[in-house]
This record gives C-alpha cells, sequence and structure tokens, in this order.
C-alpha cells in the first residue's frame, strides 16, 4: 500500500492490479502490512481443533501462519488466480486454495469456527452480500477478524498502489466509514467485540526509512492508518 497522493498514477480494477502486484506482493516492503500483523497477532485466539477460513487470501501470508496453529482445517479463498499461484509456491498452503468469489462460497452453511479477511473488505463491493455469505458458512459463535485501510487514512491520501513496470497504478476501492462496517455486520447477527484504530509505530517507521520514505511517517503518525475489527457470529 502507497500514499498515492505523491505520485503520478492509473486506477486499475481489483483484478488487474492484484494480477500484476502478485510477483511482488509480499517482497515489496509494506508497513501496513506490518502493523496489521503485529496487532492483529494478539487478537487471534488458539486455533488448534478450529475450522478457519482465510477469506480473499491472496498470497498466502496468513493462511501460512493460521495452519501453523494445528486447526482441524485451514482453506484459503481468493479469486485471483495470479495471487494464488504465489501462494501454491509456499508448501504449508499449497493444498489448502480455492478460486472462487467471496460473495459466493464453494462451502457448505456453519462450515467454519473462524474467518480472517485482510486487507479486501474495501475493494469487495455489495458489502451487504459479503456478509450474508459469511454468516452462512460460519457456525453459531464463530469469530471473525477483517482488517482494512483506515477511512481516514484512505481520506489522507493513503491508498492501495504499487509500481512496476507499467507504472503506478491505484487499485479501485470502495472505503466505508467505520460505522458502516459494523452496522452491516451487526444487522446480520455479528455482534462487534473489538474495534482498533492502528496508528503507525515504531517497527513500521523503520519500514519507511528503509524504503526511503521517512516523510511519509511524519505526516501520516497522528491519524490510525489500518482498521482491525473482530465481530462474533450470535446463536
Amino acid at each position: 500500500m502507497s500514499k498515492g497522493v505523491l505520485m503520478e498514477r492509473r486506477r486499475v480494477s481489483v483484478q488487474e492490479g492484484y494480477g500484476r502486484w502478485a510477483p511482488a506482493y509480499d517482497r515489496d516492503p509494506n508497513p501496513l502490512l506490518a502493523l496489521e500483523e503485529r496487532q492483529l497477532r494478539r487478537m487471534i485466539p488458539p486455533l488448534q481443533g478450529k475450522r478457519v477460513l482465510d477469506l480473499a487470501c491472496g498470497t498466502g501470508r496468513w493462511l501460512a501462519r493460521l495452519a501453523s496453529g494445528e486447526p482441524r482445517t485451514a482453506v484459503g479463498v481468493d479469486f485471483s488466480p495470479s495471487m494464488l499461484a504465489v501462494a501454491r509456491e509456499k508448501s504449508a498452503v499449497r493444498q489448502r486454495l480455492v478460486c472462487a468469489d467471496c460473495r459466493a462460497l464453494p462451502f457448505a452453511d456453519d462450515t467454519f469456527d473462524l474467518v480472517i479477511c485482510s486487507f479486501a473488505i474495501s475493494h469487495i463491493p455489495g458489502l451487504k452480500r459479503l456478509v450474508q455469505e459469511v454468516r452462512r458458512v460460519t457456525a453459531p459463535g464463530a469469530d471473525v477478524y477483517l482488517s482494512d485501510v483506515h477511512p481516514l487514512a484512505h481520506a489522507k491520501g493513503w491508498l492501495t498502489a504499487f509500481r512496476d513496470l507499467e507504472g503506478t497504478a491505484e487499485i479501485v476501492t470502495w472505503p466505508r466509514p467505520v460505522e458502516e462496517m459494523h452496522a452491516a455486520w451487526e444487522s446480520y447477527g455479528f455482534n462487534c467485540i473489538e474495534s482498533v484504530d492502528c496508528p503507525l509505530g515504531e517497527q513500521e517507521e523503520q519500514i519507511l526509512e528503509r524504503a526511503g520514505r521517512p516523510s511519509w511517517f511524519e505526516s501520516s503518525r497522528f491519524f490510525p492508518v489500518v482498521l482491525l475489527c473482530h465481530f462474533q457470529r450470535r446463536p
């Protein structure tokens, strides 16, 4: 993710954007991914015996971590063949991947006890359809963990953008206010257990310094850049 106001860019679709970004996604330093991992790790409970779904799993970054926690099952779903191709290079997840739209999941009702969706919600139009589908495939009491670029960061110019040989591309998003996000999940049978506004920290400052962008930290340190939400399905 980049502070896109600082660069000329072309907006591209989610499919095209992640198709182009996939080869470098795990390699490029990314302060938002680092911040999310640092904060979300403390929120996720022990996974032993649980049925786990990584929704919009991308390159399998979280799925590999989840699979190491001895869950009963762990599955990753993404609609980008390019991102899944990178994920299949990881031996821990290559047999756990499904290519599908998150709004039409190929799973039976009440299949999962825990769902994680990392930096994908704002890329998915039709939030209500997604929430309905997650409710269908989760069991009563299931936990759902979401992360995304914070709406305030969107407003300040933090965009989902990257640079490759074709130039700088901004992937289209549909950012939503925090209140709208909470209302959508709560209206379909989920309670909001925790909602965390995450500002950049010392670790992210070091990443930006190594990337030659120390000014980004100074201009962004006083507002949250990542939103984390924990919802739990009601019986």
